[in-house]
């Protein structure tokens, strides 16, 4: 009995109380996958980042090797970095996609990307596309 209780202790000790539905990957809607990918870089955390980026599939973290996943992670982190952001709009893209125009704004600068975002597994949506091409000039060296 004793380890029964033991091993109750030492296993609740280890749990991180997860709420029922807090678990799952991914966003409640195309607006929301942006706002968490845009708060993870901005607090750079890789992890945050790799549960709401992804495709039809579900979240990079189980489709990307660990490695290549980091090396992405940080060169976004370097690019998508910000003062503030704010949502301009979302539209119906092809195939089911939406996307979220967003104004970002570091320093005195402002970009105005389209994130491509998707539906996936449990109706959850991921960021799919960041639009790269528009943030280049922010990304660090």
């Amino acid at each position: 009995m004793k380890k029964l209780i033991l091993l109750a202790l030492i296993m609740a000790a280890c749990s991180r109380g997860v709420a029922p539905g807090n678990s799952l990957t991914g966003a409640v809607a195309p607006r929301r996958a942006v706002e968490e990918f845009l708060g993870a870089v901005n607090s750079q955390d890789l992890q945050a980042m790799s549960v709401v980026w992804g495709t039809e599939d579900g979240p990079a973290r189980d489709h990307l090797e660990r490695t290549e996943l980091e090396k992405r992670e940080i060169i976004m982190t370097g690019c998508y970095a910000h003062d503030r952001f704010r949502i301009l709009g979302e539209s119906p893209g092809t195939s089911g996609r939406r996307m979220v125009r967003v104004e970002i704004v570091r320093g005195t600068r402002t970009k105005t990307p389209n994130f491509t975002t998707v539906k996936g597994p449990s109706e959850r949506w991921y960021v799919l596309d960041a639009d790269f091409d528009a943030m280049r000039d922010f990304c660090k060296p």
